[in-house]
């Protein structure tokens, strides 16, 4: 009784979550967040238009997790041991994309919610693939959304869109498939908020 009541106090005494991941059986996994192109802002030459609400992107329940999926086949689905993303599959893309219309002065607010009871325009998206796909002695990280752009006033949707993005990873080690998911993210964020900013009527060329 002695030696498993001193374990359980070295096992509290570790420092924060690794005392409860230890407790749990957890494994330990490194965390890492995606980049959006750029957090540079971007001037439009032109007056504010617009609030943009960025919806949570719907997604199945395989990818609705923090886990990193890896998929050795079509049919099956892993995730990374050792790794884990900072939020959510579906949080993480709404963040990328917060950050990535965020850039542009066209908007007058670009967040998650609206300011008041309604944003002027709400992008609604469905994630289809956000994983790693094992090739040869590498991957291929491919991210797959269908996407909505709606006008709120009369529920109009001005715009669809499908957008895919794949970067080669050398391995698949979790050192290398990171800089390729970070990649593709950087592709897939820049095609919808070019996509975006045209939908509602700016051409992001001009925007400098």
């Amino acid at each position: 009784m002695r030696i498993v009541a001193a374990l359980l106090v070295m096992t509290l005494t570790l420092p924060g979550c690794a005392a409860l991941r230890a407790l749990e059986g957890e494994p330990d996994r490194d965390v890492f967040e995606l980049r959006p192109p750029s957090d540079a802002p971007r001037v439009c030459g032109r007056g504010r238009i617009a609030e943009l609400v960025i919806e949570a992107p719907k997604a199945r329940a395989t990818l609705d997790t923090e886990r990193i999926m890896i998929r050795p086949n079509e049919l099956q689905t892993q995730y990374l041991p050792d790794a884990r993303w900072g939020d959510t599959v579906p949080a993480t893309l709404q963040t990328l994309l917060v950050r990535g219309f965020g850039v542009y002065d066209a908007f007058s607010h670009v967040g998650r919610a609206p300011l008041g009871t309604a944003g002027d325009y709400a992008l609604i998206s469905e994630i289809n693939d956000f994983n790693a796909e094992v090739s040869g002695k590498g991957a291929v990280v491919k991210l797959s959304v269908d996407a909505q752009m709606v006008r709120e006033m009369d529920a109009t949707v001005v715009s669809r869109g499908r957008f895919t993005a794949t970067a080669q990873a050398g391995t698949t080690k979790t050192s290398d498939l990171i800089p390729a998911f970070d990649a593709a993210g950087q592709q897939l964020v820049t095609q919808m908020t070019d996509w975006g900013m045209r939908a509602v009527g700016v051409n992001p060329a001009r925007c400098r």
